[in-house]
């Protein structure tokens, strides 16, 4: 009797833990911890990629301009370019896999960026941005240099070298 008591506890455990790991809460759980983990990765910077900046990105790696409104403080760890587009702009797209290759190629020494003008209005403000794409040209210490208008391969290859890998 006492060895059936305690089988049929047993399953009702087992049966139980196994119901409770099936259910959706449980799923939804997993769910948001991967969530979670995506969007921390998203914010560290992947070599060799351009990355898309919001305005609190763009404070965090490259300028907090309300902390420092009179003189430029760069916070990367490495020369950057960030280029001021917007999704409907044809030169914008035309420039797009010029900065994918050349991020690719400068992937260990220099950080590439994009911030799209339409969504973040205060950075281009700051920045004056009044056509696109611009590209911002940050050396690891220094002043920044700004160029308007799309660029060549070799137009920006060249301007990478010349201003950041001097």
């Amino acid at each position: 009797m006492k060895m059936r008591r305690f089988l049929l506890v047993l399953m009702g455990t087992l049966l139980t833990g196994t119901l409770l790991s099936c259910s959706p809460n449980q799923n939804k759980r997993s769910d948001r911890t991967a969530e979670t983990k995506k969007a921390a990765n998203n914010i560290k910077q992947q070599k060799g990629k351009v990355m898309e900046l919001t305005t609190s990105e763009f404070k965090e790696k490259i300028v907090n301009y309300e902390a420092n409104p009179d003189k430029w403080v760069f916070r990367g760890e490495r020369p950057a370019v960030v280029d001021f587009y917007a999704t409907w702009c044809g030169p914008c797209k035309m420039v797009a896999p010029i900065m994918e290759e050349l991020a690719e190629k400068y992937k260990d020494q220099i950080d590439f960026y994009k911030v799209d003008v339409d969504k973040e209005q205060e950075v281009a403000g700051v920045f004056g941005i009044q056509s696109i794409p611009t590209m911002l040209f940050i050396p690891k210490s220094g002043q920044p240099t700004m160029t308007a208008g799309a660029m060549s391969y070799n137009d920006l290859d060249a301007t990478v070298k010349k201003l950041l890998l001097k």
